[in-house]
C-alpha cells in the first residue's frame, strides 16, 4: 500500500469504528422512588405505623433503553417536608421534620418522637369503628444528577388516636397496616 491509499482507509476505519456506537446511548430520562428494591413500583402513600414504624424507599432510574435500573451505591440525595396544610389528629399543623420522622441518606423513613397521629376518625355514632382519613402527611423526594422524583406521601400513625364520640374504641390511629 503507498501513502495515497492508507490516508484513506485509516481514514474510512477510523469512521467505522466511530459510527459502532451511534444510536446505542442509553440515557437516564427520570428517576422514580419504589418500595421494593427488586421491581419499579410506585408506592402511592406511606404510613409509618407504630412507634418506631419505617418503611424503606428505594430509587430507580428510568432510561432510554427502556430498562429501569436500581439505584445502589449511588449519590442519590432523599429530602423530606411537610405536605402543605397538613394537620394531626388535633388539627394542629404537623411538626417539620426530622421531629416526627426521620429520613436516612439512604431513604430510611422511621417515625420517631414525638409521636403523633396525621390521621382523622370521620365515624359518628352509631358507628362503633373509625372511618380514618389521611389529615396530613410528608412530602418525601430523591434527586440524582438533575432529576427529581415525583413526591411520595407518608402518613404517621405512631401515637394513640382519639375515642372523642365512642367510634373508635381501641384507640386506633388510622387504618392497620396491610401486608
Amino acid at each position: 500500500m503507498n501513502r495515497k491509499t492508507l490516508l484513506p482507509a485509516l481514514a474510512c476505519a477510523l469512521l467505522v469504528f466511530s459510527m459502532l456506537g451511534c444510536g446505542t446511548t442509553d440515557h437516564l430520562q427520570s428517576i422514580q422512588l419504589s418500595t421494593s428494591n427488586s421491581a419499579e413500583t410506585p408506592p402511592g402513600t406511606l404510613d409509618l405505623y407504630g412507634e418506631g414504624g419505617t418503611a424503606q424507599l428505594y430509587t430507580w432510574g428510568n432510561y432510554s433503553s427502556g430498562v429501569p435500573r436500581l439505584f445502589a451505591n449511588e449519590p442519590v440525595q432523599y429530602q423530606i417536608s411537610v405536605t402543605p396544610g397538613s394537620l394531626d389528629q388535633f388539627n394542629d399543623p404537623l411538626p417539620a421534620p426530622p421531629n416526627t420522622v426521620q429520613l436516612s441518606e439512604d431513604g430510611l423513613l422511621t417515625a420517631v418522637t414525638p409521636f403523633i397521629c396525621s390521621w382523622q376518625n370521620s365515624a359518628v355514632p352509631p358507628a362503633t369503628t373509625p372511618a380514618w382519613g389521611l389529615s396530613g402527611s410528608y412530602t418525601v423526594t430523591a434527586t440524582f444528577q438533575g432529576f427529581t422524583s415525583p413526591a411520595v406521601f407518608v402518613g404517621v400513625a405512631s401515637q394513640a388516636g382519639l375515642d372523642l364520640n365512642g367510634t373508635n374504641p381501641t384507640g386506633e390511629c388510622g387504618p392497620p397496616p396491610t401486608q
